[in-house]
């Protein structure tokens, strides 16, 4: 079974308040559709970094989304994490207020998950960063994973055709 890293953002579109900007509230509508039918085909894990991030906030939506992290499996600390982030970083490959970001990256790298499951895409999930994201962890000699946003891992093969 594949497993998939659940960044902060996947928690925060689940919990939010209904949107009523388009795609904001698409992406809410995918991630409550991939958590509902999808997850259970993958072994969930996430950080201490999430949880940190998680509990962030107004105490309500906080508290519900530390409950949706509520039994998956934190990834240990490893000082290996803060040394592939701070590559990220000193390459400039993440600009300097996303060194969160280089930390998720890195705690997947370092533990070799096959997903990264985020809806951050000014950082994480992004075209532009992403090769130099790759050619990084090739030099560092880790595999790349697979980052991606909950409407690429939902299964939707219905037959409008």
């Amino acid at each position: 079974m594949a497993t998939v890293y659940i960044e902060t953002s996947i928690v925060s579109y689940l919990r939010q308040r209904p949107s009523s900007q388009v795609v904001m509230a698409a992406r809410q509508l995918l991630t409550h559709q991939w958590w509902d039918d999808e997850r259970g085909n993958y072994e969930l894990v996430t950080s201490q970094f999430v949880l940190d991030e998680a509990s962030a906030g107004d105490p309500v939506l906080a508290a519900e989304r530390l409950q949706s992290l509520d039994g998956i499996p934190l990834l240990p600390r490893d000082p290996q994490i803060g040394v592939i982030a701070n590559e990220i970083m000193s390459r400039a490959i993440l600009p300097p207020k996303a060194s969160m970001d280089a930390l998720h990256i890195a705690v997947v790298a370092h533990h070799r998950i096959q997903y990264l499951l985020t809806w951050n895409c000014k950082h994480i999930a992004n075209a532009k960063f992403l090769p130099r994201i790759h050619d990084l962890l090739l030099d560092l000699g880790y595999p790349i994973p697979i980052i991606c946003t909950p409407e690429e891992m939902v299964d939707d093969d219905s037959e409008d055709n």
